[in-house]
């Protein structure tokens, strides 16, 4: 079964503990701390591979995790690095999430960063300062990001064959190429684009499945079929010379293409006419070039039209590149109303003061210090938070005390 949409839950890996370790060995008082550096959480990765067909794998595992990073250990030690999960996708797949367009994969090798993995806690060793020479307490990693994503592929390929149902795009194919799509005397038989390739140019075609009137408003299941076309260098438009009006359905494909995307109705493009051998008084008129996919005749006509069509299009236009959208960060921690007090919910705020010990008055006073630093109690003060206010951070509930001076 061909699948070209698909969605994904990827989560990096948390970062490692770092190790709170003093040095103690007989004849050296003065050891100091040693704990190392937890490790790095692996990163969610898609990278093309252009041995994948379609998003069916990712369909069956749509929930991926990379390695949590490692704890650090005494003596320094460094907490091993999370492995990334690389997740191999078929060229042209779209990614997008809650905020809209993340990345467009396109070519060997794209790929893209959809899920980072958290940075590892420092140990003692690294946390030692001119302040602090002796810290009691190491930091945790940070968790890994977690994303909901929608992939969603369009073929990359030289041509597309669009037309209406049981037009013989299928037949044609098989004409061309060595693809042996299924064939039979029904419309909508094609219901997975199909790939073949063409020519001594390699030149790829793609089967798109039938459109019917009104496919670029959503009728039937056109829009999944038209984005496929999108990325098609050259748009052969097939159409089946038997009917009582080849050009209204000519003129109809046409339309719906351009409805699609306007862009599309630039394109380079060539009316085919099949099912030649079936006139008994050819009317060819509609069309740049009648063939016949059974007997062959007008096929070699056909290859030699795409071959030069692409080759042109190939030449007139930029090597294609893959796409990545780069955002500014999400806030480092947010302040919302919860019951009669606020909540402030941040990796970073929140690792602060679960690594504080609340019972050491030094360190309480350094968690304020950093918290005013940040702007936690501005944006409380701007949230609406007035003196004696119940504030929670983690597990952790405080009494909203702002310094002198504070608004």
């Amino acid at each position: 079964m061909f699948v070209d949409e698909a969605r994904l839950v990827a989560r990096g890996g948390n970062g490692g503990a770092g190790a709170a370790s003093i040095r103690r060995e007989p004849y050296q008082p003065r050891g100091g701390p040693d704990g190392g550096d937890g490790g790095r959480g692996g990163d969610v990765i898609l990278r093309v591979d252009r041995s994948v067909g379609d998003l069916g794998a990712v369909a069956d595992r749509p929930h991926r995790a990379a390695d949590h990073g490692g704890p650090g250990g005494p003596n320094n030690r460094h907490g091993r690095n999370g492995d990334d999960a690389v997740i191999f996708v078929p060229d042209g797949t779209v990614v997008r999430n809650e905020r809209g367009l993340v990345a467009d994969l396109v070519g060997p090798d794209a790929s893209a960063v959809v899920a980072r993995g958290g940075r590892g806690g420092r140990g003692t060793a690294s946390l030692t300062s001119a302040r602090n020479r002796v810290p009691r307490v190491a930091e945790r990693g940070e968790p890994g990001e977690e994303q909901t994503l929608s992939l969603e592929l369009r073929l990359v390929a030289d041509v597309a064959l669009v037309g209406a149902p049981n037009a013989g795009k299928s037949t044609l194919l098989a004409a061309l190429t060595a693809a042996r799509p299924k064939i039979a005397d029904y419309p909508f038989t094609t219901l997975a684009p199909n790939l073949g390739v063409a020519g001594d140019e390699r030149v790829v075609v793609a089967d798109v499945p039938g459109l019917i009137e009104g496919a670029s408003a959503g009728k039937g299941l056109g829009l999944a079929f038209l984005r496929h076309v999108a990325r098609c260098r050259v748009l052969v438009y097939v159409v089946d010379l038997t009917v009582d009006d080849p050009g209204r359905d000519l003129s109809m494909v046409r339309a719906e293409v351009a409805a699609y995307d306007p862009a599309l109705a630039e394109r380079r493009s060539l009316s085919v006419g099949t099912k030649l051998d079936l006139l008994t008084t050819p009317s060819t008129a509609a069309v740049d070039l009648p063939v016949s996919g059974l007997t062959g005749e007008g096929i070699p006509t056909l290859a030699q039209r795409l071959d030069a069509d692409v080759a042109a299009a190939r030449a007139s236009e930029p090597p294609r590149s893959p796409y990545v959208v780069l955002r500014p960060g999400r806030d480092p921690f947010v302040v919302r109303r919860e019951g009669t007090g606020y909540r402030v919910s941040g990796p970073r705020v929140e690792r602060w003061v679960a690594e504080a010990d609340l019972e050491d008055p030094k360190q309480v006073a350094e968690l304020q210090r950093r918290l005013v630093k940040a702007g936690v109690e501005r944006r409380l003060a701007e949230a609406g938070a007035r003196r004696g206010d119940e504030v929670l951070i983690g597990h952790s509930t405080f009494e909203f005390i702002p310094e002198p001076g504070a608004p």
